[in-house]
């Protein structure tokens, strides 16, 4: 069944690496550095999984090699795939800084290769670094089935909301959950948070760098906060933009989240007939359309090309434009079309959004999403408890509403546990957090209680739309986090931003 998922639109899929070693360093006890030989990219792609035209010669890929399992260091190994856009001005360079831009599932890789023209400034004093972490993509990244088995998966519907459709999601989480086990077995029970923080770790040192600047967006935030957690000590300048609150249970985030997205669809549409887009004349006739479309392709799919546009594909498509107030245009145009019987920009906006390519193949975005997420957890939900939750949601927004997550960790072949639930970085330097108010993957009431947990931290409030708040081109958010970023200054206690 389709899940709202916390994930930063820009990730993508897939590069490889290798040569030109960096100085190594003392890792802070968890294990010894190693030289990182940088060497050109060979395989990034963007979000709609094509090669990018190489316009920029000096970014550089690489692999660095970490535990399997940290209880076993001397034991097996995968290798990390990481990638780095050289700092503009090496005479001025302030270090490195790491992002992890979401998730869980998002290739940092292809990310940060497709966002760097847009941090020119924060280029022009680090070297830029990310990395795809442990389970996704390049990094022995989850696999579950082949291409056919996830566009039957992602094909799903959620209407009419029936108890027929209800046991055709339980019937399909199960099988993806037989196939990660079948093709992705050895990784699952090592992908969770905690050794994503524990790569960073080695990462950072590997980099030469004493201390770990890091920006972490939607998961990367969850990311940024355990590691504060297990590292305090080694904390240097950290943003936390779109922050989780790692506390909830499944039921509450789905239901925080089906509330944000309804919340944004809701903005939107009063965006789109202010513009007087082709959904309808006013909110309710537009909204009226739109369910219209989203019932009449539960009872027969359009065909696009040799692809049937379903219902759960369209409703994707939607909620992942919902994520950037630029995309609503494209949305609205979509929309449009589609209730004119054409759904092919309602289908590339789904594609986006589950990291399938034009050739039929599918990144891990999908797949290492629930890797990451069940391993980060001891809740596997009963059916009484998934039905509640979707009933819950499904009284708040019929369109967006689900079970959530909870239906896939509940048929998990391995166990999760509870330890990136925590968070408390005493100790650390000073974090910035930011959080937006029309968020609608990450609501922003979790950005005051992730700030409370962490002890050090000092909360941004954006008022605007969309998920993330530094990318959105909002000028006095740019100013807060370069001003940390850069200078070291910290924004004073609630500092808000309005949007423009």
């Amino acid at each position: 069944m389709r899940r709202v998922l916390a994930v930063v639109t820009l990730a993508v899929s897939a590069a490889s690496c290798m040569s030109a070693p960096t100085k190594p360093a003392v890792d802070g006890g968890t294990g010894a550095a190693q030289q990182i030989a940088w060497g050109p990219c060979t395989d990034l792609k963007r979000p709609d999984g094509q090669r990018p035209a190489r316009q920029d010669t000096s970014v550089r890929c690489a692999k660095l090699a970490v535990p399997l399992d940290y209880a076993d260091p001397s034991g097996d190994k995968i290798d990390i795939a990481l990638i780095k856009v050289p700092a503009t001005d090496q005479s001025k360079r302030l270090g490195s800084l790491v992002f992890n831009f979401g998730g869980p599932g998002g290739s940092g890789v292809d990310t940060l290769d497709q966002a760097a023209k847009s941090l020119t400034g924060l280029r022009s004093r680090y070297d830029l670094v990310s990395f795809d972490p442990r389970g996704v993509e390049r990094s022995s990244g989850v696999r579950c089935g082949d291409s056919a088995a996830l566009d039957k998966y992602m094909a799903l519907d959620t209407l009419p909301d029936n108890e027929q459709t209800r046991a055709e999601g339980d019937a399909a989480n199960k099988k993806l959950a037989q196939h990660c086990e079948k093709d992705s077995g050895k990784i699952l029970p090592y992908v969770g948070t905690v050794n994503a923080a524990r790569d960073m770790d080695r990462l950072r040192a590997a980099l030469g760098d004493e201390k770990l600047n890091f920006v972490g967006m939607s998961y990367g935030t969850q990311l940024g906060a355990v590691y504060a957690t297990k590292f305090p000590q080694n904390v240097g300048r950290m943003v936390l933009d779109a922050p989780l609150d790692p506390t909830v249970t499944f039921e509450q985030r789905t239901v925080a989240q089906t509330r944000g997205f309804q919340h944004a669809y809701q903005s939107f549409l009063k965006s789109c007939v202010k513009d007087r887009c082709e959904v309808g004349k006013d909110v309710p006739t537009a909204a009226a359309n739109v369910d219209r479309l989203m019932n009449q392709l539960a009872a027969k799919p359009l065909k696009v090309g040799r692809r049937d546009l379903t219902q759960g594909l369209a409703s994707t498509g939607v909620a992942a434009a919902l994520y950037s107030e630029f995309a609503w245009p494209f949305l609205g145009n979509a929309l449009g079309a589609a209730l004119k019987g054409q759904g092919q920009a309602l289908m590339y906006l789904a594609d986006s959004y589950t990291g399938r390519a034009q050739d039929g193949t599918y990144s891990t975005q999908m797949t290492s999403f629930p890797a990451i997420t069940c391993a980060d957890t001891s809740e596997r939900p009963d059916l009484a408890t998934l039905r509640h939750t979707e009933d819950a949601a499904v009284k708040i927004s019929p369109l967006f509403g689900s079970e959530g997550a909870g239906g896939l960790c509940s048929v998990w072949p391995v166990k999760g546990n509870d330890e990136a639930k925590h968070v408390n970085a005493t100790g650390s330097a000073p974090i910035v957090v930011v959080g937006g108010t029309g968020d609608p993957a990450t609501p922003y009431e979790w950005a005051p209680k992730l700030t409370a947990q962490l002890k050090t931290a000092t909360l941004v409030t954006f008022e605007g739309e969309g998920h993330g708040a530094y990318l959105s081109g909002n000028k006095c958010v740019k100013r807060f986090v370069d001003s940390y970023l850069l200078a070291g200054k910290m924004p004073e206690r609630g500092a808000t931003c309005k949007s423009v």
